[in-house]
């Protein structure tokens, strides 16, 4: 069939112009992409997008389509080794020049072992080969890329269709990458709640709502005096091996980390119903269970020799907290305040004076329905009344001597 290659790139073109902002992502667009070029009568049998990206784990992505269905995204970290393929990749040439690098795989040998890559496509079957560059508007560059199983490769019509759509392709790929951005930043910095309603617009001051959690409150015992001893780059690894954690146990039973104050680390495990309280109370027991067993482990295996070991007293409390936008006209906090998290973090103060792991208050015991492990009632900074508070066993399971009827019962009904 006879390519009409300005029917083709104009029908690609105002698709992407119109409907392509819509999709979730870059995988998506350039799946789409690719198969509105074979419908064409554009012989792509595999198209790559790859983009820098924003997020502290993740250095880039490459979004990967293939024609026999296929649909893969690549995430690439600083130590996982990709770095030296990239060294040796048209992708690398394309940054360097900011022109395409074609390689017709089937008609030039030597030109494909220059780039491992094209060696690779060769064994699968491809025969021409070319990168493009996408240009954002901040100025930076990233690469889309089309190979073809095709025996004759890519004729000079469908080159000519990639280089009309790759400017409107890179601005739809620029606006899905914005957006992720700012959702890493949001997720990274606030959470991915807090985030959710930033991004939403959520974003006036005193703007929020009255919520329903278990507030967890963590404190690192004897930080001040460790922080005016140690210097401060262990101190920052100290601090990293410890947030990360209990971010980690947290996020592992559906919690949700707010914010880190200094050493303390303040999450909520949110709840609408009394059944979902109970489900929410386990939860948060048993994220400060694993959190002492990670910490544990990491006393035990000495993993962070530059730095004593980790002590740590976690509370938990319950009831209605306002969660929300609080700070001045030009900076704002997402967060959650009230009496239930400053008790929270009085409970957790009390919980390293007293040297105990875990402390819970009355209203945690009144969502489990015991009240096993009573450790006393004492008066806390900033409350009248002296406050209750329990000391759960956590040593075999999540509520082992602290609501031991509840957790028979539990049993018996995942049985």
């Amino acid at each position: 069939m006879v390519l009409e290659a300005p029917i083709v790139s104009a029908d690609v073109v105002q698709w992407l112009y119109s409907e392509a902002p819509q999709l979730k992502g870059t995988l998506e667009i350039i799946s789409e992409t690719a198969e509105r070029l074979r419908a064409g009568n554009v012989p792509v049998d595999r198209a790559t997008t790859g983009i820098w990206v924003v997020h502290p784990n993740v250095r880039a992505e490459a979004s990967i389509w293939r024609s026999e269905g296929t649909r893969e995204l690549r995430l690439y970290t600083e130590d996982d080794g990709s770095d030296k393929d990239y060294q040796t990749s048209p992708i690398r040439r394309v940054h360097e020049t900011l022109k395409p690098v074609r390689v017709e795989i089937g008609k030039h040998s030597r030109k494909a072992a220059e780039f491992p890559v094209t060696a690779t496509l060769r064994e699968e079957g491809y025969t021409d080969y070319i990168a493009l560059p996408m240009p954002f508007s901040d100025g930076s560059v990233k690469v889309v890329s089309f190979a073809t199983k095709t025996p004759d490769g890519f004729t000079d019509k469908h080159l000519s269709v990639f280089d009309s759509i790759v400017r409107p392709l890179a601005l739809v790929c620029e606006l899905k990458t914005l957006r992720r951005t700012a959702e890493t930043v949001l997720d990274t910095y606030v959470g991915p709640r807090a985030g959710l309603r930033v991004l939403d617009g959520t974003t006036r001051r005193g703007e929020g709502e009255w919520i329903k959690a278990i507030v967890s409150f963590a404190d690192i015992r004897g930080f001040t005096v460790l922080s005016n001893t140690l210097p401060a780059d262990k101190i920052v690894l100290f601090l990293n091996k410890y947030f990360g954690v209990m971010t980690a146990a947290v996020e592992a039973h559906g919690g949700e980390v707010l914010k880190f104050i200094g050493d303390e680390v303040m999450a909520i495990f949110p709840y609408d119903t009394e059944s979902e309280a109970v489900e929410a109370a386990h939860r948060a027991l048993a994220a400060a269970r694993d959190t002492m067993l990670r910490i544990a482990e990491i006393n035990t295996k000495k993993t962070c020799m530059v730095t004593p070991d980790m002590s740590v007293g976690i509370a938990l409390h319950a009831g209605d907290v306002f969660y929300g936008n609080v700070g001045s006209e030009t900076r704002l906090d997402f967060t959650v305040v009230g009496p239930v998290v400053n008790l929270a973090a009085r409970i957790a103060e009390l919980a390293k004076d007293m040297e105990r792991p875990i402390l819970v208050s009355d209203a945690v015991a009144d969502i489990m329905g015991c009240r096993s492990g009573l450790f006393g009632s004492y008066r806390v900074k900033g409350f009248e009344d002296p406050v209750s508070v329990y000391s759960p066993d956590l040593s075999s399971d999540t509520v082992s001597g602290y609501c031991p009827d509840n957790t028979a019962a539990r049993a018996l009904e995942a049985n």
